[in-house]
């Protein structure tokens, strides 16, 4: 199935192929790749290309995730994958993408990019999938969806069961996004690829892990899926200092917990300060690491007045998050400087 969905040329394609990714093994002399011998004006070890496979990372991250390392692809952040999941199965010109706004703007960009249709699929007031919404996806021809739980911008998890829905009856890639589920209560989808070989899921190193700097972007599929994302993927596409950070960051999963858990009680005292204030009129339920928050009578003026104090917020530009300001959860002094500044607005 998985082979239907490719686009032919992709198929078809001989890949590039590096002697260094041919060779087996530990070399004593690496004379292919035209590097400079001598070493480098920075650390001496970054003269040499990295391992264009990520073996130590993938072997690292794999037991983590419950999964083989044939089935993690790793990319220079979650838009690379993106746009690789885009060119594999759809042909500029002639394909479409479904997307379910409001949601990730990078769905659509890559889609613009690749030539590629978008079909609009709208959440309802819950920023959730209606009965309607489901079977709208199911009757697209479209060789791809993008499903974000939690959601980007509205912070809320999809419910598993609409998730499942689509899982069983779309025909094309169903791509579950979950840069943000180690803030969420619930499993993760990587537990369910043995059921769906059209599922692939992405994750990151930029949210709970917190390593946005180092751009690694993780997808995680069947093996023949990830195959060919290994086939189309640039030859070096993930640096040898990111490489060295991530395997870091997943020797001390320690700090890894003690940070996710710190960023959940910051989320529940942030919500509670919010709650507070006069100025706020909702904020939507969060599964994420920030908080959609409606404000009144103009979340304009709230967000020029935290820019006129130093604080950078987002300000969503999709319609249905008009009125409405995402929040992300701080260090505890940066939560209580925001808070500080809107209770003087509010004043």
């Amino acid at each position: 199935m998985i082979e239907d969905l490719i686009r032919p040329n992709v198929r078809a394609m001989k890949p590039y192929s590096s002697a260094r990714s041919e060779f087996q093994g530990e070399a004593q002399v690496m004379l292919d790749a035209n590097e400079n011998s001598l070493g480098s004006a920075g650390p001496a070890e970054f003269n040499r290309y990295p391992d264009p496979h990520q073996l130590s990372v993938k072997q690292a991250l794999a037991p983590l995730k419950g999964v083989t390392p044939a089935q993690v692809f790793l990319s220079n952040g979650s838009d690379e994958v993106i746009d690789l999941l885009v060119r594999l199965v759809g042909v500029p010109g002639r394909d479409s993408l479904v997307i379910t706004p409001p949601t990730f703007g990078m769905y659509e960009v890559a889609a613009a990019l690749n030539d590629i249709a978008v079909e609009r699929v709208e959440l309802n007031a819950d920023f959730q999938l209606t009965a309607e919404a489901v079977q709208q996806i199911l009757a697209s021809d479209a060789k791809i969806v993008f499903l974000c739980s939690p959601n980007n911008p509205t912070g809320n998890a999809l419910l598993a069961a609409d998730i499942e829905a689509v899982l069983r009856g779309f025909k094309g890639l169903v791509v579950v996004d979950e840069a943000y589920a180690d803030f969420a209560n619930q499993p993760s989808w990587t537990t369910r690829l043995g059921e769906f070989p059209h599922l692939v899921v992405l994750q990151t190193f930029s949210k709970a892990w917190g390593l946005a700097g180092i751009r690694l972007g993780m997808a995680f599929g069947s093996e023949e899926l990830i195959a060919y994302l290994n086939r189309i993927k640039a030859p070096y596409n993930v640096s040898e200092n990111t490489q060295r950070l991530a395997l870091a960051a997943l020797a001390d999963t320690t700090r890894f917990e003690a940070m996710r858990q710190e960023l959940l009680a910051g989320r529940a005292w942030l919500e509670a300060e919010l709650a507070g204030l006069p100025i706020v009129e909702h904020i939507f339920p969060s599964d994420a690491n920030f908080l959609l928050t409606r404000f009144r009578p103009d979340a304009g003026a709230v967000y020029q007045y935290l820019l006129s104090r130093g604080i950078v917020v987002r300000r969503p530009s999709q319609p249905a998050c008009a009125g409405t300001l995402r929040l992300t959860v701080g260090t505890r002094a940066e939560n209580a400087a925001l808070v500080a500044a809107l209770r003087e607005f509010s004043a």
